[in-house]
């Protein structure tokens, strides 16, 4: 079960008025960024826009192009810059199998989102994972380890994919 106002993952996966989704995410990433003292700069807040409208995990060279397309430069640390910023702020996650960077739905929220990658055509999902992760720090402690940062990636088929495979 979700907690009230949280987002539903599936949603990546499905229609949904995309516009209101983009306009609340966007509000939220300048209320994150003004409660850390962190400024979210036209070519930071661009880089979020782009991660939002495409609505999947893209690479630094696509964010590059649409950045330049928009007036930003052609140069790459204008991408890269711009999206460490916002996954240092939590306003984007780096999905590391895709080599790839996307919108958080939960910016802001300390939460432990698992990621539900489709292998047909490469969208994600960010879900809730809290109890993955309470089982992945059990399992660390019991061995003694302690888990400080963790990149949970699920690789499956969405339902469209699905359904085209069936």
């Amino acid at each position: 079960m979700q907690p009230p106002n949280s987002p539903d993952p599936s949603k990546a996966f499905h229609a949904h008025d995309h516009g209101v989704c983009t306009d609340d995410a966007l509000a939220q990433a300048e209320v994150v960024c003004a409660a850390a003292g962190a400024k979210l700069t036209p070519v930071r807040r661009a880089a979020l826009e782009i991660l939002l409208t495409e609505h999947r995990a893209m690479g630094a060279y696509e964010v590059l192009d649409k950045l330049s397309e928009a007036g930003f430069g052609k140069q790459p640390p204008v991408a890269y810059r711009a999206l460490d910023f916002l996954v240092d702020q939590g306003l984007a996650h780096r999905i590391r199998r895709l080599n790839a960077f996307a919108a958080c739905v939960q910016p802001g929220r300390d939460h432990a989102p698992v990621f539900l990658i489709c292998s047909g055509c490469d969208a994600v999902a960010e879900a809730p994972g809290t109890p993955v992760r309470a089982a992945l720090n059990t399992a660390a402690e019991a061995i003694g380890f302690a888990v400080d940062r963790a990149n949970i990636e699920a690789v499956g088929l969405c339902p469209a994919c699905r359904e085209t495979s069936a």
